[in-house]
């Protein structure tokens, strides 16, 4: 009896053990799953990759608030309207109407000497202070952000130093401005600003400092003036395009469709197609005010080949070399698209620029 009782425990045992086996040889391993995320992660990003161009060309507004994306309002939580917030205490904020339904946010900086007789001083103040005969510097910034991103408030604070006036203004859907964004209404904010101020300004001599995308909104407005037979005193782009197509292309959001089929239609034509053009190019040829060109070599936005070919068109249209210049800054100084307000010898080459609009 004791032997057959044996023998029983030690066949359940064993089917016990045969069973544990089994069950343990049916579970999926680590590894195996760890590759099953993978090929599905891959397949979610191919999928991605792939309905992006066609996204844009069923919803033109994509290429829109790419092209401007002024819906990234960086820095977040500041008052745009408390300029002294970000140290900006001889500012003041004000809203100006360029269109029915369009107000604009604008900052005007007083010089920089004049920041304890700014203290509490009402906006009449800082009109009238325009009329001094102190340059002015209308900036027209780049896309994304707003008016209070740490590079745009860098240079005003570099220009307010060197002795100037400074208004910068958030384009309309930018910062606390109201409507959308587009090529012509940007153009028409600009053009409005730059009226207010003459009608403020006297004989003081008012400067377009373009950057970035804002180079295109620069460049409008001069040519929209000549237009009205008006030439601006003189004009500053900074990291400037030939063009809003081949400055697309070489955008670092393009490196990733470069080899895709149809890059052209998808992403270039749609925005040509939404009068997304900015084509700085065709203006230089019909400016005829004194021009700077200003672009670090390791701008890796917009290659500094393209400021090189603006400072040939320019110089062509306007047959003189002392109509245009172009300072280059070096790749190893590190300032890539945003950074030349840092560069030391930034305020001697503005004067020189500047003296050289008096006249």
């Amino acid at each position: 009896m004791r032997k057959r009782t044996g023998d029983r425990d030690s066949k359940k045992q064993k089917t016990a053990g045969d069973e544990a086996g089994v069950s343990s040889s049916t579970q999926p391993r680590p590894s195996s799953r760890l590759l099953w995320w993978v090929k599905r992660g891959l397949l979610v990003v191919c999928v991605i990759y792939v309905s992006v161009p066609f996204m844009m060309r069923l919803f033109p507004d994509i290429i829109k608030h790419l092209v401007y994306s002024h819906r990234v309002r960086v820095p977040f939580f500041v008052n745009l309207s408390q300029p002294a917030d970000l140290y900006l205490n001889h500012t003041v904020n004000m809203y100006l109407k360029s269109e029915q339904g369009i107000s604009l946010g604008v900052w005007h900086t007083v010089p920089e000497s004049q920041w304890k007789e700014a203290q509490g001083k009402d906006l009449e103040w800082y009109q009238d202070s325009l009329g001094a005969g102190i340059p002015i510097i209308i900036y027209l910034h780049g896309n994304g952000g707003t008016r209070a991103a740490s590079h745009r408030v860098g240079l005003i604070r570099v220009l307010s130093a060197i002795g100037y006036h400074v208004l910068a203004l958030d384009y309309r859907g930018f910062g606390d401005s109201t409507g959308e964004p587009t090529e012509v209404g940007l153009t028409t904010d600009a053009l409005y600003l730059y009226q207010w101020v003459k009608a403020r300004s006297g004989s003081s001599l008012v400067v377009l400092w373009g950057h970035s995308l804002g180079t295109g909104v620069a460049t409008n407005t001069a040519v929209k003036l000549i237009e009205q037979g008006i030439v601006v005193d003189g004009v500053i782009i900074e990291g400037a395009y030939t063009n809003i197509r081949q400055g697309g292309a070489h955008h670092p959001f393009g490196w990733f469709y470069w080899t895709f089929p149809g890059f052209e239609y998808f992403f270039l034509d749609t925005m040509g197609e939404n009068n997304i053009i900015f084509p700085n190019d065709e203006n230089l040829k019909r400016m005829r005010s004194r021009l700077l060109i200003l672009h670090a070599e390791d701008d890796h936005i917009v290659p500094i080949h393209m400021a090189q070919q603006l400072y040939e068109i320019a110089q062509s249209a306007q047959n003189s070399e002392n109509q245009v210049k172009m300072i280059p800054f070096a790749g190893s100084l590190g300032y890539h698209h945003n950074g030349l307000y840092k560069d030391p010898h930034l305020p001697d080459i503005i004067r020189e620029f500047v003296h050289t609009l008096a006249p």
